[in-house]
């Protein structure tokens, strides 16, 4: 399976980074969801995720969509092994939606925090954090 490039998969370590730039919207959404969902067809192995909203500078969202993924999520999720998702957000529209995100999963497989951290982040994924840092890219 062919990635977009702003998500990495470590089988070996069964994590999923995610690295939007720019807008998030709808459509960046739905395109990372695909991704999941299909590895998550493809593999029957769980794998926690890595969202990294720092290089995201805008956010074009409502709340009924993200009340509908969040639910969509959750209930394509049940039946499977526990995940964790982990969100690294420090922009204020970023931190709102990522928090009905944890509403709406709550009680579900898969376990959503926001961090403020990136060190943080790694420690509840039990990865090193050097995993997690930014790549450095020419734009």
């Amino acid at each position: 399976m062919k990635l977009p490039p702003d998500v990495e998969f470590h089988q070996d370590i069964r994590l999923l980074i995610y690295r939007p730039r720019g807008l998030i919207d709808e459509a960046v959404v739905n395109k990372i969801i695909d991704v999941i969902e299909e590895i998550e067809a493809v593999s029957q192995e769980p794998f926690n995720r890595f969202s990294d909203g720092s290089d995201a500078d805008e956010v074009e969202l409502n709340f009924r969509y993200v009340i509908e993924v969040s639910l969509h999520r959750r209930q394509a999720h049940a039946g499977r092994l526990p995940v964790k998702s982990a969100i690294l957000a420090t922009d204020s529209t970023i931190v709102h939606y990522a928090r009905l995100l944890v509403l709406f999963t709550e009680g579900s497989s898969i376990k959503v925090r926001i961090f403020g951290d990136r060190r943080e982040a790694a420690e509840w994924l039990g990865v090193p954090v050097e995993l997690l840092m930014r790549k450095r890219t020419d734009s």
